[in-house]
């Protein structure tokens, strides 16, 4: 089987750096949950999160994920969710935050994505 495409968008507004990721364009978001990171390479955290956040709910008929980095003063401000068919349940927008929180899940994004910024060094 095919993998599915995934579509990186790359962007500049001032001195913020945006990065969106997602299955289908124009990006869209009918369900989204944000959370902040320490600064990491935007690309490789975007991907990442897109990954787990993936697995979380690839079961759910319809569903289409974006996920949108923006880094800006040394911190990530991420936006996670993605098109999804109405109506749309609580229980979609706490598994995505569940993704979003988990400490263990965010120390993995960082690790990854700092290790490859420093290898780029």
């Amino acid at each position: 089987m095919r993998s599915p495409k995934w579509y990186t968008l790359r962007d500049e507004q001032g001195d913020a750096q945006i990065v969106t990721v997602a299955r289908q364009l124009p990006a869209r978001f009918d369900v989204a949950v944000k959370t902040v990171l320490t600064r990491a390479e935007p690309t490789r955290v975007a991907h990442q999160i897109r990954q787990d956040m993936w697995r979380a709910l690839q079961n759910l008929r319809g569903f289409s994920p974006v996920v949108q980095v923006h880094l800006r003063d040394g911190v990530i401000e991420v936006t996670a969710g993605g098109r999804l068919p109405k109506p749309i349940s609580s229980r979609v927008e706490q598994k995505i935050r569940d993704v979003l929180e988990n400490p263990k899940n965010q120390e993995r994004w960082l690790r990854h994505a700092n290790r490859v910024s420093r290898a780029k060094s």
